[in-house]
């Protein structure tokens, strides 16, 4: 079985790989990102993966996210799929479960500040990957090392006042 993270490069998204990666090391799991990347400008711009005056280049776009990933979790695979449509949260979140799903996840873990609320916005892509599917999720929601005694703290993604 494998940890598998959904992977946007976003300080969530870090602090998901980076907890998967604690976890893994503690329970000698294998851990995954995975990204899926529409080709759309609009949705690189909303994503950060670009500026407003900047062409997008979805393959540099994925050398990035995966160059993101192997910083912080250097053991990590990375699985990318470029996508031509531009579809709905919902649509992405499929992508992004069909791709998990190729690493048989037993916990996907997730980085999302709005997961579980009771208020959640329809265009999450994090509450669809996290709706009705055969895994556990974990839901990272901030950047703090983990409580759990037993996991050791990665050694550079925390601040020295977070690790305090």
């Amino acid at each position: 079985m494998t940890f598998v993270v959904p992977f946007d490069g976003s300080d969530l998204a870090e602090a998901a790989l980076v907890r998967a990666v604690e976890y893994g090391t503690a329970l000698d799991e294998d851990v995954v990102a995975v990204s899926v990347v529409p080709e759309r400008k609009r949705y690189a711009r909303e994503k950060g993966w670009i500026d407003d005056d900047e062409s997008f280049d979805p393959d540099a776009v994925v050398d990035t996210l995966q160059a993101q990933v192997h910083a912080l979790a250097p053991e990590a695979t990375f699985d990318a799929e470029q996508i031509r449509e531009f579809p709905p949260a919902e649509g992405i979140a499929d992508r992004i479960e069909r791709l998990a799903e190729e690493h048989d996840p037993s916990v996907l873990f997730l980085g999302s500040d709005n997961v579980g609320r009771v208020v959640t916005p329809l265009a999450s892509v994090a509450v669809n990957v996290a709706a009705d599917e055969p895994y556990d999720v974990h839901v990272v929601r901030h950047a703090a090392p983990p409580k759990v005694a037993e996991l050791e703290p990665h050694p550079e993604f925390y601040s020295d006042d977070e690790q305090e």
